[in-house]
Order: structure tokens, then sequence, then C-alpha cells
């Protein structure tokens, strides 16, 4: 099963660190333009490495890397550790502070179909191939992907929480969490840390584009390695794992807003409805969320000038044509996807994640201005995906749509480099 190990992080010197906040970035697929040029302008954020820009971008973060390291700016930690990483945040709404925990290392790489590491979402070529550009041109795991593991016994939690006590870094991220890292360089806890993890599959929360990444570049590798043995550092990859236990695993919706359909006819698409939903105008789709908040099978539908709640009616459920288990059949957003979008929409279930008529949006304030703006047609609203229907998708061999997972907070880029 997982094959965890300690790793030499490089990181930030010391001078740099009393900063680190200002050394932070947010993940590619989640930073805004407007923040990427804020950060471009800091020369020593991680950005530069994590999103590297100018029109050779690969290039350029590793020309980064080289001065950083000539320099001093970064440097490798003298002993083998793993790291541990909590995240403290709130939710809107909710007087409860949140303590997300977990622990990063190296785990060792395994294709999809050995079921070891497993996923709940597919991959776009394009940006696997950017991300295994970035790999060749740094050999260096920039930022941690986001893993999860399940122990019920909470065996790690102990270990983490010794270890926070004395903190090296904290700060408050982009996202108004707060984030902290210690490390742990005790051989008999990481050991500890090592057989626990052995029994445990993974499940790749979010990163799964950086996953495919150095999966696909472990193998561009191997091939060009006569002498390949498989000890060889690019073997493994930088991983944050946490616990599917824990109740501080939030996971977010993502929404989906449709835009330059052609043919789009509004009082079409109503018509259609009654033939699959259980239909109710909503007079006011500001609590669109609230109103179908918890819903089985149930989404908002708002257009420009109308929105409407929408519940599936049972006895249209087996008419779905898609091969599919029951179980993955059965899950909101397989649902949404073929009979509003395949069905009502007619945007094929083959053509869906490229299909550019669909955006996704996880805030639901963007999603209404855009529709009032006439940016997008419709908006489709959803409900968040549980952990449980992560672990029924992983199982079944099966992964969601597209952009069906948002976990938050997100985990930051900055803190510990990897070396491949």
């Amino acid at each position: 099963m997982a094959e965890i190990t300690p790793f030499r992080a490089w990181r930030y010197n010391s001078a740099l660190m009393k900063n680190i906040g200002e050394l932070t970035s947010p993940l590619f697929d989640v930073a805004s333009e407007k923040q990427k040029a804020i950060l471009y302008d800091n020369p020593h954020n991680s950005i530069h490495l994590s999103i590297p820009s100018g029109a050779c971008p690969s290039e350029n973060a590793a020309r980064t890397l080289i001065k950083w390291r000539e320099t001093g700016c970064l440097q490798r930690d003298s002993k083998s550790a793993v790291y541990v990483y909590y995240q403290f945040f709130n939710l809107p709404g909710d007087p409860n502070p949140y303590c997300r925990k977990g622990f990063i290392c190296k785990i060792r790489i395994h294709d999809w179909n050995e079921n070891v590491i497993l996923r709940h979402e597919n991959t776009m070529p394009r940006s696997v191939n950017e991300q295994v550009k970035l790999l060749a041109a740094i050999r260096l795991n920039v930022s941690p992907t986001h893993g999860l593991y399940t122990d019920e016994s909470f065996e790690l939690e102990d270990l983490m929480d010794q270890s926070m006590r004395q903190p090296i870094c904290k700060i408050e991220n982009y996202q108004g969490t707060c984030d902290a890292l210690s490390v742990i360089h005790d051989p008999r806890i990481i050991d500890r840390f090592v057989s626990v993890m052995a029994a445990k599959q993974v499940i790749l929360a979010d990163g799964h584009h950086r996953y495919a990444g150095s999966l696909a570049y472990m193998k561009q590798q191997a091939r060009a390695n006569p002498t390949h043995n498989g000890l060889e550092r690019y073997n493994y990859h930088l991983i944050w794992l946490t616990n599917t236990e824990a109740q501080d695993l939030k996971i977010l919706p993502t929404h989906r807003l449709i835009k330059n359909l052609r043919h789009f006819d509004e009082d079409a698409i109503v018509e259609m409805l009654d033939r699959y939903f259980i239909v109710k105008p909503v007079q006011n789709p500001d609590h669109m969320q609230e109103i179908i908040a918890g819903k089985k099978w149930t989404f908002g539908l708002i257009f420009k000038d109308n929105a409407f709640q929408i519940s599936l009616k049972p006895d249209v459920h087996h008419g779905m044509r898609w091969n599919f288990p029951a179980k993955i059949k059965s899950l909101d957003l397989t649902i949404l996807h073929y009979f509003v979008i395949q069905e009502m929409l007619g945007i094929d279930g083959k053509d869906q994640s490229n299909s550019q008529s669909i955006e996704y949006e996880r805030s639901f304030a963007a999603c209404l201005n855009k529709v009032l703006q006439g940016n997008c047609q419709l908006a489709l609203i959803t409900n968040e995906v549980s952990i449980a229907d992560v672990k029924a998708v992983c199982g079944s061999g099966c992964t969601l749509p597209q952009k069906s997972t948002f976990f938050w907070p997100k985990v930051v880029c900055g803190f510990v480099f990897s070396s491949l």
C-alpha cells in the first residue's frame, strides 16, 4: 500500500522566513490574475516556481531556482523530516473554529491501476503536460498535493499535536486562514508515520494534475534511465496527508455556468424541465443555496429573469443510459450532468470536460452576478459533494465530473520544496 518517506526540504533562509507570509502563494488553479500580478512583483515569492510567468515559463522557473540556491535564498535542511502542517479556519455563519491537521512527506508514485493512489477526478492532458515540462526544468516539487487517508483511531494526531507545540512558522494567508508548520526529526516517530501509512490507500483530494505530472515524469525518466531501480527520487511525490475521519475536512460546492450555447432557448428549457424534474419557481435567487441545501437530486437553475428549484422525479432516474455503477448514477453531479447538461442542454457527456460552454465557479455570488450581467446564459447551483461520495467514487474505479470537489481551505505553496 502507501509507501511514505521523510525528506530534506528546501526552505527559505532564516531571514526570509521572518516574512514567510509574503512569500507563499495560491495553487495554480485557484490563483486569480490580480493575485498573480501582485505576487510576481515580489522577486522571492514562491509563485515564480509554482506558476512561472513569461514566454518560456518553465525555463524562467529554472533560472530563478538556480539563482535562489546560489544566493542562499533557499537552503536545504540538514536532516530528513516529516513536516506537520495545520490550517486553522472558520466558515461563514459558523462560530466554531476548525483545524485541519496533516503532515507533509514524500510518497512513492503508483499508477492509477495499482489502486494505491486513488483519484476521483479526471485530468486534462494539457495541464498534465505543463506540469511535466515544469518538473523537467526545475526537478522540484514546489507545492504538496493534498491526499487523504482513513484512520478512525487518529493514531498520528497526538504525534502531530506534540510537534505543533513548537511551530517554525505561522501565517495568515490569502484565504484568511492561519497556516502553521512544524518539523519532526525523531526517527522513531517518523517510523510510526511510515508504519501507519503502510496499510493505507490514499485518495487525492486536490492536486490531481500535479500528481499526474509526477507520474508521467517518472515514467519518462524510467524509460530514459538504463539503470533505473525504483529508488531514484523521481519515483516519489510531495504530498500533504490528512485524515478523512476528522470533522475539519470541508468540501465546498462548485457550480456550473452555461455560456455561448448556440440555439439557447430559455422557454424551451423551462418547458422541458417537467419531463424530468419537479419544478418550483424561486422568487429570490439570492437564497438559492439555502433553498436547495441538503436535498437529494435537487439543483438551482438561475436565468437572468427567472429562477427555479428542480428535483429529479424518482421514476425518471432508471432511464439514465450512462454505463456507470449504480452508486455513481445516484450522485447529484451525475444527475446534473446527465439530465440537465446532456439531455436538456444538448452537450454530450463525452464532450463536457472540454466544452467551451461550461464554466466552473465556486462563488455563488459570482454565479448570480454573471447571470444578471448577461455574461452567461444559465447558472446551475449544486450542493457540496460529501467525503462518503468521494470514497464511493474512488472505490468504484470511476471518476466524478470535472471540477466536482473544492476542498477548503487550499494548501499554500512556499513552506517547503522537495528536490527530485
